[in-house]
């Protein structure tokens, strides 16, 4: 503990209420515990308010519904209508943390009213009342902490690792390779083992290998303008995928697989399975579908497979992306199939029976909603794309997203801030520096590069870095940003690092 302290205090208004009958308050220690008890009513919404103790507010950092799409920063006050989950308040004197716990059975974010700080806690189903039926739902445990003596980032890391109690990461300092950002969905078994064979060069004498993860374009139905399912066998391209999991640990590489769990077009998926919000999506509120994914998933790892990153789950549930979602979460009109459990819970549901099948495997979690996914994923991509084609974009997405999630790495998760993508199209000295700080971070450390495409003096630089990131190093901090939405002063196991972006 970082000079914190407990402010915990009760809301002086709590809606909705009919004489204490719907939502009762239980302070223990320094959590507060807010359950619902609905009987039969339909329910969408419940706040919390607390009366004028934003009045000294200062700079505010939030957090977001999923992933962070160059999106964050320390605002003032006015610009914070939507805060999901928690934020931190550096008023000057000291740094208040305001947050719920990881995995809440309901949507929550904070907003400021003038002086009044309130809490929203969403229960609806879909874009829907909730029907609990009579069962007491847990909806959030709140706390709130005062660091004095302290930074900004220490107290933010701090305040992370008090919402997640059981935190998951990998057992070493996760790297490799990911083709995406090259191949963008055109690859082959050959290309792959290419990939490893590369890597393996890449890496040699490294005791902790490295991962090299076949991104998209892999599974059977995959055309250039479908992603989804099935997911029971390679295409033509591929072929036999535990065969080809053996063969990339023979090139002593471990191998990593993406899929797309939700979205599966295929005829022979009962119509009760889909999701009423569109009828390509499977519904995970349906306990047959959750059987069907972890079906899928225990599959890929019965082919070898040691590393699974589910995608797009966000997405195919609400069909918007986090940076469209604000106090609604999507906009259209839609239920789960079961009406009696919150969106919250739902999904939390999903990541658990994720977690449940995969085993030993590790499981990264992309378009995920990371603080329903604490404690049920080693790793979570934490912003959105980076690029292999357009610098802005690996600019605006991973330095922004490798900063402000920083506070979550080591508390929630290993925070994946995407790839290093070496390209062509992006100019060496960005990717120079982007590549150095990505591998010096402490994060997980992935590159995108086709093999043979390098220059000697590049290939020195790659080896280097692989070196840095399969060792166990202090997190990178960023110390100017607090002035910056791309940091570009940070301190590093190796020093003190500036760059130009």
């Amino acid at each position: 503990m970082n000079n914190s302290q407990n402010i915990l205090i009760l809301p002086d208004e709590v809606l909705p209420d009919e004489d204490g009958q719907i939502v009762r308050l239980d302070l223990k220690e320094d959590v507060l515990s807010a359950f619902l008890d609905a009987g039969n009513l339909p329910i969408k919404e419940v706040s919390l308010i607390w009366k004028d103790i934003m009045k000294d507010a200062g700079k505010l950092l939030a957090d977001t519904w999923e992933r962070a799409y160059g999106d964050l920063f320390w605002k003032c006050r006015c610009e914070s209508r939507v805060m999901p989950w928690y934020f931190i308040d550096d008023r000057g004197e000291c740094i208040i943390g305001f947050g719920v716990k990881v995995r809440p059975g309901a949507m929550c974010y904070w907003e400021i009213r003038g002086n009044d700080l309130v809490l929203h806690l969403d229960v609806r189903n879909g874009s829907e009342a909730v029907m609990l039926k009579g069962r007491i739902l847990k909806m959030a445990d709140i706390i709130m902490r005062k660091y004095e003596d302290t930074d900004a980032y220490t107290a933010a890391h701090d305040f992370c690792e008090a919402l997640c109690d059981d935190p998951l990461f990998p057992d070493a300092p996760l790297y490799g390779c990911n083709n995406w950002y090259y191949a963008y969905g055109i690859s082959s078994r050959d290309d792959i083992l290419r990939d490893c064979e590369y890597l393996k060069y890449m890496t040699e004498g490294i005791a902790n290998r490295p991962f090299m993860v076949i991104d998209d374009g892999w599974q059977m139905a995959h055309t250039p303008s479908y992603n989804g399912g099935p997911w029971n066998g390679g295409n033509r391209d591929y072929g036999d995928m535990a065969r080809l999991a053996s063969d990339m640990k023979k090139l002593d590489v471990r191998p990593g697989i993406w899929f797309r769990p939700l979205l599966d077009i295929s005829d022979d998926i009962p119509s009760g399975w889909r999701s009423e919000r569109d009828d390509n999506v499977l519904d995970i509120s349906v306990p047959e579908v959750i059987d069907h994914v972890k079906k899928d998933i225990c599959r890929i790892r019965d082919w070898g497979f040691e590393l699974i990153k589910h995608d797009f789950s966000t997405y195919d549930i609400f069909g918007m992306w986090g940076f469209e979602m604000g106090t609604d979460l999507t906009k259209d009109k839609w239920r789960f199939k079961d009406t009696s459990r919150t969106t919250a819970e739902i999904i939390t549901d999903c990541y658990r029976a994720i977690r449940d099948a995969a085993g030993d495997m590790l499981i990264l979690g992309c378009n995920c909603i990371g603080h329903l996914g604490a404690g049920l994923m080693e790793v979570n991509r934490t912003g959105d794309d980076t690029s292999g084609i357009e610098w802005e974009r690996t600019r605006k997405m991973g330095i922004n997203t490798l900063a402000f999630r920083m506070p979550q790495h080591g508390a929630f998760f290993a925070a994946d801030a995407d790839c290093a993508a070496l390209t062509d199209k992006i100019p060496r000295e960005k990717n120079r520096q982007w590549l150095e700080l990505l591998s010096i971070s402490a994060t997980p450390f992935f590159v995108s590069v086709r093999p043979g495409t390098l220059t000697p003096d590049m290939e020195i630089e790659l080896r280097a870095a692989y070196k840095r990131a399969s060792h166990n190093q202090t997190p990178a901090v960023p110390l100017d940003w607090k002035e910056k939405i791309t940091p570009a002063k940070w301190n590093t196991f190796e020093g003190i690092k500036e760059y130009n972006w």
